[in-house]
């Protein structure tokens, strides 16, 4: 009988430990969170450049990364137009001014600032649609020319602006 009661307590134990198994499971999904399933394209216009000083490859350098963001961090496809999601804006801002000043009066660091303004339509969810202005910078030092360390800088600012793009188009930051 001792050997019964030990059998059943046995598989009741092996039993939870199945169903416990059974109810953990974790769901993946694409990083996009919050586009609706019948998304499936995304067209990206080219971003005029409007800004005072014009960096002659930041037009294709910024809609490229955009491009690129979501074609590698979703499930969209790209379309030439008239995508289910769509980007369309320019390039408003590119400067560089001096910062942390020291005690002779010169700049130990410059600041290259980039800014954007984009609208950003969702024809599946118009509740998604948003239009607004995005801006980054880096600092580099002043004894370097902005020519030296311009290409590296417009890259790295490019990936800040276009992250935050997509978390407020996607992730609805």
């Amino acid at each position: 009988m001792k050997n019964i009661i030990k059998f059943f307590i046995g598989l009741l134990t092996f039993g939870g430990i199945l169903i416990s198994f059974q109810s953990c499971h974790i769901h993946y999904g694409m990083v996009g969170g919050n586009l609706p399933i019948d998304v499936k394209t995304i067209s990206v216009q080219h971003f005029p450049n409007y800004a005072p000083l014009v960096n002659p490859s930041l037009s294709q350098t910024f809609s490229e990364k955009l491009k690129d963001k979501f074609l590698s961090q979703t499930k969209l496809s790209l379309a030439e137009n008239n995508g289910d999601i769509r980007f369309e804006g320019s390039i408003t801002g590119y400067s560089t001014s001096p910062i942390s000043i020291q005690g002779n009066e010169t700049a130990a660091l410059n600041r290259l600032t980039i800014s954007v303004s984009i609208k950003f339509t969702n024809t599946k969810d118009e509740k998604q649609n948003f239009e607004s202005a995005f801006s980054r910078f880096a600092d580099y030092p002043s004894s370097q020319p902005l020519s030296s360390v311009e290409e590296e800088l417009v890259r790295q600012i490019s990936e800040q602006l276009v992250d935050d793009i997509f978390n407020r188009a996607v992730v609805n930051w």
